[in-house]
């Protein structure tokens, strides 16, 4: 490369839909070169657009090429093993690049102009003597007022705090900065959603026998020069209670202590106060920083926390999914808790799954992986029967704790006696818990008090107008709300059709077992834990507070209370309706049913007290239930692994789902059979397509729904191939055509 002659970069442009120019890159004597990763603003026809450089190149073969207009970000704000991740998910997962480096680059980084929050600060520059403050009292009491708090703190002190605190205004202070008694400085301050609270410092605890010798082998895999390789990926298969956090975080201590960085994963934003809390109380005393990331963060906050990633101030990140891609320094370990959660699954574009955008980013980055659950899912699981993955096993609780005793409860049979949601045995269960001052968790995973409304005269249900379900009944805003879209209307007082008064409330939510629990036990606290209940930003974190000091004798609630949450004094779980997922068109209902029931019941006896638990079911003979019963996952394993092979299922292929909406059925409809018969023609050898159908939901969001289900054992040909077919077919204007690899959720 000659002096003076130009340089080009490749720029990804944002909401292009991925589409990427050549542009001259400006000369910048003296400046911060642009990389691979800069942040800059280029001309667009009529306008300018932000976008990402992801090549520098010495020649380009585009014509007219214009001059980036302005550079937000020399410095690259995605290195380029994270482009590289980009790459592989718009690959991997079907969509544009653009998309992938949208998930990996949070919008609040993305935008020009948004910059770090700074506060001004007073402090003293002369400490007037008794005598000078005396005289200034006499005169202006409000400015001897503001210095002699300044001379009280001792320290510079926000201007906000001044003016409160004295009753001043902000003439008063600048009043004293032209006398050259004070100065005002502005200073950068951290948006800190943890600012407000005190973490004590826990030590480290002893490890067993059982895991002292699988946190040797994690060791021995964060250690590993880099020049071997990327490790192979470690799944830690524990029981509930068995310690899994204990070696997450005396691994984490030993990443630091090398100087590296770690993630930590987890799948519930209701699981972030307790492990955060966990985190800090552990590493208080190096004063070492823990960052946060999820969506729950204030835009401010997930800038300032993204920064402090970034610049290697927080070496320690604890998230959601989209923490997998924290701009971590000198990453050496990524731990994955619950690794089998379906909430690790994007249900938007770019459909990834964290677990395995995990797995992929440990081997670019050549650092340790672990994988923890009590219920690994049955890929994961299969990937370690066959030496894709290492296994690791803690087989018993700490302490030697028992596991908690499951009963399985005949609903058939209590319906005779009318009590339909709580078993008698289970409301005895409870009393005799109270009385002994131990806590109960009822589990339901069904929001609302009532699922449906059903007119007794004319069949009549009230159903959503834009989804093909039911609306459910909210008593508390005495609403019926559809939990797919969120239309709402007032609930009816009379059935809509035949004007019947005695329209019934069928099927039951979290609202209706907290009413009826709060009726049969009334001096007990009774609280709710669900997304109509957890509305503010701090309910979940409030509510697991008052739990954890037993504040709350039975929490009633949802998935979110189902795994992860340690609670010694919680002694007796109840589910209700264990079988409610069991009955979906889907594949994995038995896993999802047996991997829900484990973790439900692994909150129960994590303290001194023997634990017990409860499972109403209608089909209680069911294996998902009765192998939950026994705690066996690898009897389970064994049955449920069959029926996979046999019908050539996931783990054995990948499952890719092609979902084809439109406001018009018929448009939809000919859509899927004509991507049908193109696909056909062009899929490679080993690929099965099944016909056109729709989709379990047929209609939501005022769409008709429509799928393409296709298995392979050869994923990325098979996404090649589709880009392909798709990229040539042309689909009406309100014909929209998404594509989910490896898909969850087949609704």
């Amino acid at each position: 490369m000659f002096a003076g002659m130009p340089q080009y970069a490749r720029v990804l442009v944002d909401d292009s839909g991925g589409n990427s120019f050549d542009y001259e890159l400006p000369a910048r004597p003296g400046s911060v070169p642009l990389v691979v990763g800069s942040r800059v603003r280029v001309p667009m026809r009529t306008r300018t657009a932000l976008g990402t450089i992801i090549e520098i190149r010495d020649t380009t073969e585009a014509q007219g090429v214009k001059l980036i207009s302005e550079v937000v970000s020399a410095e690259p704000l995605l290195n380029p093993r994270l482009i590289e991740l980009g790459a592989w998910i718009a690959d991997y997962y079907c969509c544009s690049l653009e998309a992938a480096l949208r998930s990996i680059l949070p919008q609040v980084i993305r935008k020009a102009g948004v910059t770090h929050k700074t506060q001004l600060y007073a402090r003293l520059l002369t400490t007037p003597d008794q005598e000078a403050l005396g005289a200034l009292a006499k005169k202006a009491p409000i400015q001897a007022g503001i210095l002699m708090y300044l001379k009280a703190a001792g320290q510079p002190v926000p201007v906000t705090e001044l003016t409160e605190k004295c009753d001043a205004t902000h003439q008063a202070v600048q009043a004293l900065v032209k006398k050259g008694l004070i100065a005002s400085e502005s200073t950068r301050v951290e948006r800190d959603p943890f600012q407000n609270e005190t973490f004590l410092h826990a030590g480290r605890l002893e490890l067993n026998a059982e895991q002292s010798q699988i946190f040797e082998r994690v060791l021995r895999a964060i250690e590993q020069p880099p020049e071997q390789g990327a490790p192979k990926p470690l799944l830690l298969h524990g029981v509930t209670g068995s310690g899994k956090t204990e070696i997450y975080l005396q691994a984490i201590q030993a990443v630091l202590e090398r100087g590296q960085s770690a993630i930590m994963l987890v799948p519930e934003i209701a699981l972030t106060p307790q492990t955060v809390e966990r985190f800090k109380s552990r590493f208080a005393a190096t004063q070492q920083e823990v960052a946060v990331l999820h969506s729950h963060l204030s835009e401010g906050e997930r800038h300032d926390e993204w920064h402090k990633i970034r610049d290697g101030r927080a070496r320690i990140v604890i998230g959601a999914r989209s923490a997998v891609f924290a701009p971590c320094r000198n990453l050496g370990l990524i731990v994955v808790d619950e690794e089998h959660e379906n909430s690790y699954k994007q249900e938007e574009t770019p459909r990834y799954h964290g677990r395995d955008v995990a797995v992929l980013r440990a081997r670019m980055e050549r650092c340790a992986i672990l994988l923890g659950s009590a219920t690994p899912s049955l890929e994961s699981y299969h990937n370690a029967i066959h030496g894709k993955y290492e296994m690791l096993k803690l087989t018993g609780r700490v302490d030697d704790k028992k596991m908690p005793y499951i009963r399985i409860v005949d609903m058939r049979m209590e319906a005779a006696k009318k009590s339909s949601i709580l078993s008698e045995k289970l409301i005895t269960a409870i009393h005799a818990r109270l009385a002994k001052k131990e806590q109960t968790i009822l589990f339901l995973n069904r929001r609302g008090f009532s699922t449906s409304l059903i007119c007794p005269a004319c069949g009549y249900v009230c159903e959503c107008p834009n989804c093909s379900v039911a609306l459910t009944f909210h008593r508390a805003q005495n609403r019926i709300i559809c939990h797919i879209c969120g239309h709402t209307a007032v609930a009816p007082s009379k059935c809509p059709e035949c004007r019947d008064p005695n329209i019934r409330y069928s099927g039951t939510g979290t609202e209706k077992v907290e009413d009826l629990v709060a009726k049969l036990f009334p001096k007990a606290v009774v609280k709710r834990m669900d997304a109509d209940a957890m509305t503010r930003r701090d309910s979940y974190k409030e509510a697991l507070g008052a739990f954890r000091t037993g504040k709350i004798d039975i929490l009633v609630g949802t998935q979110m209370i189902a795994k992860g949450l340690h609670f010694p004094n919680v002694t007796l779980v109840g589910i209700i309706n264990a079988d409610m997922g069991l009955h979906l068109p889907d594949f994995r209902a038995g896993e999802r049913t047996f991997q829900l029931l484990t973790q439900v019941a692994g909150r129960a006896g994590r303290g001194d007290v023997e634990g017990e638990v409860f499972v109403q079911s209608f089909t209680p003979f069911h294996p998902a239930i009765q192998f939950a019963r026994h705690h066996d996952f690898e009897g389970f394993w064994e049955e449920e692994i069959l029926h996979r092979r046999q019908f050539d299922y996931p783990p054995f292929t990948h499952l890719l789902l092609i979902a084809i909406r439109s406001p018009h059925q018929a448009r939809a409809e000919f859509s899927a059979q004509t991507l049908a018969r193109r696909l056909k023609e062009a899929l490679p050898e080993g690929t099965t397509l099944n016909d056109p159908a729709p989709a379990p939901l047929e209609k939501s969001h005022g769409n008709y729904r429509f799928q393409l289900m296709l298995r392979t054992r050869n994923i990325l040909r098979l996404t090649r191939a589709l880009k392909d077919v798709l990229d040539k077919l042309t689909f009406p204007s309100d014909v929209i055509v998404t594509v989910d690899v490896d898909a969850y959720q087949l609704l």
